[in-house]
């Protein structure tokens, strides 16, 4: 793994297909509208994953495309403990061949725990992660979305509210599909302009109700809330 080298990955707000659609919420506890209990079975890492892509990106239909995954259950949440980079770069392409074998699953989601606490380290590991897929064969097969609690486009001040987006309870590989996405995108009315609603919206919203609600729910899963 040493050995594959690449840029740093430069994101910028208009290019983020996971911006998508605004919601309508109106006052400030309607970001995350309720918060599911979580289950005794999953991880607190996963249940507050699941809960924010409940409450938060299908909630506020972030992305159009989240809403019908989740009412068919075909999101796969798999928890993935970073400190040891090659094992969990490993873990990655696992879950790639799983996707091969398993057309059920549409999309997965890697919750990262431990190693990638700072976004500059984040970023590396994604890096040499679209690295590892792309030397795998799996580019055109499966895309990799971002996302991490400090999440900051390239274009975009660590205040601006448009970066919660992509800001999760967790640092996060999220796995998709290729002809998913572009099935998705090719069915929606006006795909281009998902981007700048999502921004409008955040910044409506406001840094502090985001950072405030974002933390209750990272807060629910160590027991603070």
């Amino acid at each position: 793994m040493d050995d594959l080298s690449v840029e740093r990955h430069a994101f910028k707000l208009e290019q983020q297909m996971s911006l998508c659609n605004p919601s309508t919420a109106d006052g400030p506890y309607d970001i995350f509208p309720c918060l599911p209990s979580l289950t005794m079975t999953a991880s607190a890492p996963l249940a507050s994953t699941r809960a924010w892509i409940e409450t938060f990106v299908v909630a506020h239909d972030i992305c159009p495309f989240a809403g019908r995954e989740l009412e068919r259950d075909t999101i796969r949440y798999v928890e993935v403990e970073a400190g040891d980079w090659e094992a969990a770069l490993l873990r990655l392409i696992e879950e790639c061949q799983r996707l091969d074998d398993e057309p059920a699953i549409e999309t997965t989601l890697l919750v990262l725990t431990g190693g990638v606490e700072a976004f500059d380290d984040y970023l590396d590991l994604l890096d040499i992660a679209e690295a590892l897929m792309l030397e795998q064969g799996y580019e055109g097969v499966y895309q990799l979305a971002s996302f991490h609690p400090d999440y900051c486009f390239e274009d975009a001040e660590p205040e601006d509210p448009a970066n919660f987006t992509n800001r999760s309870p967790w640092p996060m590989l999220h796995l998709l599909r290729e002809a998913s996405v572009e099935q998705a995108v090719a069915y929606h009315a006006d795909p281009e302009a998902i981007p700048e609603r999502n921004i409008v919206e955040m910044r409506r919203l406001g840094h502090a109700q985001l950072s405030r609600r974002l933390a209750e729910l990272r807060g629910q899963e160590v027991g603070e809330a």
